[in-house]
């Protein structure tokens, strides 16, 4: 497959060929809110800079030792905020304890919690700590994931891998936290991907698991497409029931610079995207923060919109609504997956 690269008309740029599926990469990679209205987003882009006091407040992330994760949490500190950080790797969550003590103080108000999302017991358990050492979660940002992973793996629990970590792992952990998002009026964040629609671009319910014909991208873009699908029906079951109090947004980073492509794909993968990594087609991963930031702290966000940079190919640019591929808002297929994911995880949902 060859793959152009699109730059304004005046730019000729040579055709490069990358791997299948290697464009969908791209994305892995308060005292009060600022209420920016719809207008202002549209024409501005949404950034931290009018953020004030966060003092009080309680976010909960995955996958913050690095990417977005990371710069979402420094953020959020620097305004005062308390941010319980989730990840599988003690030893890097420390480190980054560490760090922010030194950046920030010995004060700051950030603790870390084990986590593997591959793993739904460790999820159940990082579950009951935090709500043992939190009395409120102002938004459950679920960052954390894995993609291109070359080879099919299974989680513990039998999962393909990438839909294991980035689906059904966060799925149980937003039905274990929901009651205390609910108490809190809070929000649940889900940062998916563009690459949702570069794949079968449905869900594959007759093999959900790959044993047959595997492909890095195909299972990457089903577990973000789950995701993101998964949104918008917690929102449909929400508002059914009558509550109102929970929020639920997605949105994507955009071609940012962080290491999950470095971590988790294959070699010719990891090649391409180091080299992609040094062009202006890609943003730093504190800009890729942006979106899951706007939408767990601004308040009159559009729930039925899908947030991230918008620029061309929505890669990079400033952060605001972007257009929505029909296949996510499939109704039929977003109940199915609901109904199995359920079934698969042991999470049911009860309104």
């Amino acid at each position: 497959m060859v793959f152009e690269l699109v730059k304004p008309k005046s730019i000729r740029i040579p055709k490069i060929p990358i791997r299948p599926g290697l464009c969908s990469c791209f994305s892995f990679v308060l005292l009060k809110h600022t209420n920016m209205d719809k207008q202002q987003i549209k024409k501005q882009g949404w950034t931290p800079k009018h953020i004030q006091s966060l003092e009080g407040k309680v976010f909960v992330i995955t996958g913050t030792t690095s990417g977005t994760g990371l710069e979402a949490s420094r953020i959020l500190l620097s305004k005062g905020a308390t941010v319980i950080m989730l990840n599988r790797n003690a030893k890097k969550a420390e480190k980054l304890l560490g760090q922010f003590k030194t950046e920030f103080g010995d004060g700051v108000n950030a603790k870390s919690i084990l986590l593997d999302l591959a793993n739904q017991a460790t999820i159940h358990l990082a579950a009951k700590e935090i709500i043992a050492s939190t009395s409120r979660i102002d938004a459950l940002i679920c960052n954390g994931a894995i993609g291109q992973v070359p080879k099919r793996e299974l989680t513990t629990d039998g999962f393909e891998s990438q839909i294991g970590v980035n689906h059904f792992g966060h799925f149980t952990l937003q039905h274990a936290l929901f009651p205390l998002i609910e108490k809190s009026k809070g929000k649940i964040v889900v940062v998916g991907s563009e690459g949702y629609k570069m794949g079968l671009r449905t869900i594959q319910f007759d093999d959900l698991n790959w044993d047959n014909n595997y492909t890095a991208n195909a299972a990457y873009s089903q577990s973000k497409l789950a995701q993101i699908m998964s949104v918008y029906e917690l929102q449909k079951r929400i508002k059914q029931s009558g509550k109102k109090d929970v929020k639920v947004y997605a949105c994507h980073p955009g071609a940012s610079r962080t290491s999950l492509i470095k971590t988790s794909g294959g070699l010719l993968t990891r090649f391409m995207w180091q080299i992609m990594k040094l062009s202006p087609f890609v943003q730093s991963a504190e800009k890729g923060a942006y979106p899951q930031l706007m939408c767990a702290l601004e308040d009159n966000l559009d729930e039925s919109g899908f947030y991230g940079p918008t620029g061309r190919n929505y890669w990079t640019g400033p952060v605001g609504e972007c257009k929505l591929d029909p296949i996510a808002l499939d109704k039929e297929v977003a109940h199915q997956l609901w109904e199995l994911s359920e079934k698969k995880t042991g999470a049911k949902w009860v309104f």
